[in-house]
């Protein structure tokens, strides 16, 4: 696809590019699965919620989305589906991915490409708390962020640092598997600290946690302005 036809608008057959991937996927699941890496159920957002997260951005007209993890490509063909719809001149999705070339086998990249989304999408191959740093240094701005890579507590603690410096204020961090103890406590700590707003039914109707019962994915509002506040007034969060 060339994306020099995107502004006269969006051309259908991008669009059915996008969908029949996306059904492709899953109806049969990836082309491939490398040796060792991750399941491709376990590993990736249903269907069901990514459809939640497209229907989201969309609503919120975004024109730039940060993704932290590709994997198999199924959120990031849901995020470059609403890069479509949303309307925007220049639709840009920047996705993050260390593992994409080496455990994935680049997997999700190839499906991206044949979605004719590689016109849309960049794909950076280094880790998220080293890249995002660059992103805020070099004044990049996005209207939304989808954080699904690192699940340890001080990865994702670091990538919502930067986000919180690149998703402009008053956008959206969606952030997936907040039932996982690390994942939930470093959210808290925006969510008590820094007035970043859980979104009510935002992705209503999407996956919860057999054990908890609470969604699998939550959306965030970042508040506007940004807040400065006094390290004094700091409050506990776990």
């Amino acid at each position: 696809m060339n994306s020099n036809a995107y502004p006269g608008g969006v051309e259908d057959d991008w669009l059915a590019a996008v969908a029949a991937v996306r059904r492709d996927l899953d109806e049969h699941g990836p082309p491939r699965t490398p040796r060792g890496a991750p399941d491709f159920a376990t590993v990736t957002l249903p269907q069901l919620d990514c459809d939640r997260v497209r229907d989201l951005l969309v609503e919120e007209h975004v024109g730039t989305v940060v993704e932290v993890g590709l994997a198999y490509a199924r959120s990031a063909l849901a995020i470059g589906e609403a890069l479509l719809r949303a309307g925007s001149r220049t639709p840009r999705h920047v996705v993050i991915d260390p593992f994409q070339h080496t455990a994935y086998d680049g997997v999700g990249w190839d499906l991206l490409r044949d979605a004719g989304l590689d016109d849309v999408a960049e794909l950076v191959t280094e880790p998220s708390q080293r890249f995002l740093p660059r992103l805020v240094d070099a004044g990049f701005a996005a209207d939304a962020a989808f954080v699904d890579g690192s699940h340890h507590f001080h990865n994702v603690f670091v990538d919502l640092v930067f986000l919180g410096e690149i998703v402009r204020p008053g956008g959206l961090v969606l952030l997936d598997d907040v039932c996982w103890p690390s994942v939930g406590a470093a959210a808290a700590y925006f969510e008590t600290n820094l007035g970043w707003r859980p979104v009510p039914d935002a992705l209503t109707g999407g996956t919860t946690d057999p054990a908890s019962g609470r969604p699998r994915t939550r959306a965030y509002r970042l508040p506007e302005p940004r807040p400065t506040p006094d390290f004094k007034e700091f409050r506990a969060f776990c």
